[in-house]
């Protein structure tokens, strides 16, 4: 019988590298160990903070959680969508359009113009849910026009240059997307009308009149709605806005899902993604595949602008950049040209911006401190993103 060797006391992981190692690895690494401390010192600050609001009379309310998580779903909702675009991007051309969130503006932008022509001839109001389709749709397509003309124009030309030849265009073409949006309609902030969209009068029975002795309920507003929800024992004040932008979101993300790994144009990308020249030779039109993936982003990027508005409802030629960099910095912590990471990295942080001044007892207005510290700490222990990057042999 042959002798069993004795095992080592250490757990170890599925790669074969034991706990102990893993630990001495971290500290090898000054990187690791800095990011470490700032982890523990923030999950100190956390506890401290909470303690502190207990001890005063005044904790932390379950319902503020559930109500700052809410609105944290619907804010990554549209980080998820924009940074789709991204990633899409990056994963076929191995580029950052960093002009993306111009695309998002645009949609925005164009979609107000749509939405107060609907406000003007009474459409809003006559047929509510047809004038909330067109907007939609005109963002999208004004995102999807803005997009394919970058393509054409400033990145095809620039295709085997050197990686950083494009980073530059792109950075330049989102500069001037905003001044000519600013020379065309001026600086003024353009706000979306108030919108009431009510459904199922019969079953949400708010906001009810007696007209002749007859009762007559508007339903609820999904659109401008703040309701008072008692659920499970808890007072919550609720915007059904808030729900809608994230199922409609994850739909849509559900849609390119399906796109991408079930039709035909989706191998066409993945392939092109993986060899470039090889899916060329294959027959495949690369270039048709390359516009069909900024169209497929730019759509995203349109639907994501007029959701915002139509809860932030106000518009401007500069509105992209902030939520651009932020929806980048989440295609970076899910893992840039991985399609899932970038549903992930939006939501997760939407939550995480919207949660953590709450639970560190800093002021809102220090969140986006909190997005790219996050950003530095994701990047320090795990560089290619919580998913990881989606790259060829040759990319890598």
């Amino acid at each position: 019988m042959a002798s069993t060797a004795s095992q080592p006391a250490t757990t170890s992981g599925g790669d074969g590298v034991s706990l102990a190692q893993r630990i001495i690895k971290l500290l090898r690494n000054p990187l690791q160990v800095a990011g470490l401390v700032i982890v523990i010192f923030l999950v100190w600050t956390i506890i401290q903070n909470l303690t502190g609001l207990a001890a005063a009379g005044r904790p932390l309310s379950v319902e503020r959680i559930i109500r700052v998580i809410i609105f944290g779903l619907a804010q990554g909702s549209i980080y998820a969508l924009i940074a789709l675009g991204y990633t899409l991007v990056y994963g076929i051309l191995s580029m950052i359009n960093f002009a993306h969130s111009e695309v998002f503006m645009s949609g925005a932008y164009i979609g107000f113009f749509a939405i107060h022509w609907a406000e003007q001839s009474g459409l809003l109001y006559s047929n509510t849910a047809l004038a909330l389709l067109i907007t939609v749709t005109v963002g999208m397509a004004a995102a999807v026009t803005i997009a394919v003309l970058l393509e054409r124009i400033a990145y095809r030309p620039l295709r085997g240059a050197p990686r950083l030849v494009p980073l530059i265009t792109a950075i330049g073409a989102s500069i001037a997307l905003q001044q000519i949006f600013l020379r065309l309609f001026g600086s003024a902030t353009r706000v979306y009308p108030e919108v009431n969209f009510y459904v199922l009068p019969q079953l949400f029975r708010l906001e009810c009149e007696t007209i002749d002795g007859a009762e007559i309920c508007k339903g609820m507003d999904l659109i401008n709605g703040r309701y008072d929800v008692q659920l499970l024992g808890m007072e919550l004040q609720l915007r059904p806005i808030f729900f809608v932008v994230f199922f409609l979101a994850v739909l849509m993300m559900a849609i390119l899902w399906y796109i991408v790994r079930r039709t035909k144009i989706g191998k066409a990308m993945r392939a092109v993604a993986e060899d470039r020249k090889t899916a060329s030779l294959m027959g495949i039109n690369v270039d048709r595949v390359i516009v069909s993936t900024f169209i497929l982003g730019a759509a995203l990027a349109g639907a994501a602008g007029v959701l915002f508005a139509l809860y932030n409802t106000q518009v401007s030629p500069f509105m992209g950049f902030t939520p651009g960099i932020k929806a980048f910095t989440a295609a970076v912590i899910g893992g840039i040209g991985n399609i899932p990471g970038a549903m992930f990295g939006g939501l997760f942080l939407g939550v995480t911006e919207s949660l953590a001044p709450t639970l560190l007892g800093m002021s809102s207005q220090l969140e986006d401190v909190i997005v790219f510290g996050l950003l530095i700490l994701v990047l320090i222990f795990r560089p290619t993103g919580i998913f990881g990057e989606v790259l060829s042999e040759k990319k890598a």
